[in-house]
């Protein structure tokens, strides 16, 4: 027989899965796992912190389109990463997060005493919506992984187990070698007659439709259909913030609807008369709580998930199907307008969004101080200043205003890590999207307050040797916070903190390192931004008087 220890066959059909980096912090119940795997040539990407290593696999994954593979001890380190994990699952990335596990019986002739790393983690996953799979014995593990595997390429992010005795039990690798799953080739759904009839009644009376893009109608590649539909109609385009840049280069791109949008694009937008939604979940941030969106203004919505039809806005006319199918549906079903029937193609409204620069949302003087630069010129500067062809990966936090005053080239190049609606998921995710398209320069954006929840992943940036440029927008607050508390008139003491200069910190890991408190510090780095060689860090103190016009939004 060819017996071999489960995690060493485990470690070996990873590998023959094709993966080629799994992100991780060992710990004794998965140290021999672990070991294996690197041996076995898939490279093992070490965090120094759970949470972290599971952003990392969903940024990775985020990022190359492939598996993201998290392995995570027990217990404790459960615990963990469940801010991460969740995070994880929220994005719909395809993460497979495999977890350390007691083992399922006690070792003969050993006392039983008390668990230290006890934690009742199924029940806890399971809670955050995360899928579990557990082997009940070493026979079916390796089976258990490659569905746990499929799974996790069909819905996101699920768990495996591996309980410490299973790990260890000895197999006969011929008669266990799992069955291989093959790739399942979904087939987009075509839109049922009747739904692109109704939808096309309201386009006939619409004289200023919209068209608006989100994530599903990038990832289905409805770009020129949904470009030909609003050409054929008059319409004007827009998209939300996971698929900014899709409609780049064409004349009519209104940018970011909601909270993110500029004075330019919102101008045609607050004309609309019907929004065609095309894979947008229509949520507060793309609406704006409801204010982006006219009043009374027809919704027909295109999505390919029965319950994302009317979840967050009521749809008039909610279309199951794929994003380019229903496209080009409703195209053939309507005639060609006439240019003077498309009151948003006016040339006036073309020359507005053709000259609309950042720096026109600011017309006064730009709110520098004898100490800190005004974020927004900072950004201005910043896109002048780092390579066009980038990877942007944004933390959450009141410095997201710099958002619009960043250009990015397409979705695929831009990253915002608030699906689980907090900080400090930016740093791990940033690190595995470095990973996953190495092509370009990773830039990550970040507020203190995250920048301290995770500081200690300076060093697995240099260890690990990931390209990251690393620009922390320093208020010395909670900024969203502050802004918040301001609002209702209550004391901003706790949301503030002390001015501690972080450059000569991320010098001692071994970044290239610098503070800016004005704008001629910056301009002293723009030939290490233009090329960066080896991480860089920039600790950008910021005026923090300036506030997200999206925190006024909050309720």
């Amino acid at each position: 027989m060819n017996t071999r220890p489960c995690y060493e066959l485990l470690a070996t059909d990873i590998r023959d899965m094709g993966v080629e980096r799994v992100f991780g912090l060992m710990s004794d119940d998965t140290a021999r796992f672990v070991a294996t795997l690197d041996a076995t040539g898939v490279k093992f990407h070490c965090a120094r912190h759970e949470s972290n290593v599971c952003a990392m696999a969903e940024g990775y994954a985020s990022a190359s389109g492939k598996l993201g593979i998290a392995v995570i001890g027990r217990g404790p380190a459960t615990a963990n990463a469940m801010h991460g994990a969740t995070y994880a699952k929220r994005t719909g990335s395809r993460v497979l997060l495999i977890f350390g596990e007691a083992p399922l019986a006690a070792a003969p002739g050993r006392a039983i005493g008390p668990d230290g790393k006890a934690f009742e983690s199924a029940a806890v996953l399971r809670a955050a919506g995360i899928p579990v799979y557990c082997p009940s014995d070493a026979a079916h593990a390796r089976q258990l992984l490659q569905d746990a595997a499929a799974a996790t390429l069909r819905e996101g992010a699920v768990a495996l187990l591996l309980p410490g005795d299973v790990q260890l039990q000895a197999v006969d690798a011929d008669a266990t070698r799992p069955q291989q799953h093959e790739a399942a080739q979904q087939k987009p759904i075509a839109p049922r007659a009747a739904a692109i009839d109704t939808a096309a009644v309201l386009l006939l009376r619409a004289r200023k439709p919209l068209v608006l893009a989100g994530q599903g109608a990038w990832r289905s590649g409805a770009r020129d259909a949904l470009i030909a539909l609003a050409d054929h109609t008059g319409a004007a385009l827009a998209t939300t913030l996971k698929a900014r840049g899709l409609f780049n280069g064409h004349p009519f791109n209104c940018g970011v609807m909601g909270s993110f949008s500029h004075a330019a694009g919102r101008r045609l937008i607050e004309e609309a008369d019907l929004v065609l939604s095309f894979g947008a979940g229509l949520n507060d941030r793309t609406t704006s709580q409801g204010h982006a969106l006219p009043a009374g203004v027809p919704i027909v919505q295109v999505d390919t998930q029965p319950a994302a039809l009317g979840r967050w806005q009521p749809a008039d006319v909610a279309i199951l199907a794929d994003a380019r199918l229903a496209a080009e549906a409703l195209r053939e079903k309507l005639p060609r307008r006439a240019e003077t029937e498309m009151p948003l193609r006016d040339p006036q409204l073309q020359s507005l969004l053709a000259q609309y620069r950042p720096e026109s949302e600011f017309h006064d003087q730009p709110a520098h101080t004898p100490r800190t630069v005004d974020p927004r010129m900072l950004a201005v500067a910043l896109d002048r200043m780092l390579p066009r062809d980038r990877n942007t990966v944004y933390d959450s936090g009141n410095f997201m205003q710099v958002i619009q005053y960043l250009d990015v080239t397409g979705p695929d190049r831009m990253k915002h890590t608030a699906d689980f609606s907090s900080i400090g998921m930016g740093f791990g995710t940033a690190m595995g999207y470095a990973l996953g398209a190495p092509q370009r320069p990773t830039v990550l954006f970040l507020g203190d307050g995250s920048l301290l929840m995770t500081l200690g992943e300076l060093e697995t940036v240099v260890r690990e040797d990931i390209p990251l440029v690393m620009v922390a927008m320093n208020d010395c607050a909670y900024g969203a916070e502050l802004h918040y508390l301001k609002r209702l008139d209550l004391p901003v003491a706790m949301s503030v903190f002390p001015d501690v200069d972080f450059a000569p910190v991320a010098q001692a890991f071994g970044f290239e390192a610098a503070t800016i408190r004005t704008m001629a510090d910056l301009e002293k780095m723009a030939a290490v931004l233009a090329n960066p060689q080896g991480p860089v860090f920039l600790d950008c103190k910021i005026n923090a008087a300036i506030a997200s016009p999206s925190s006024s939004e909050k309720k």
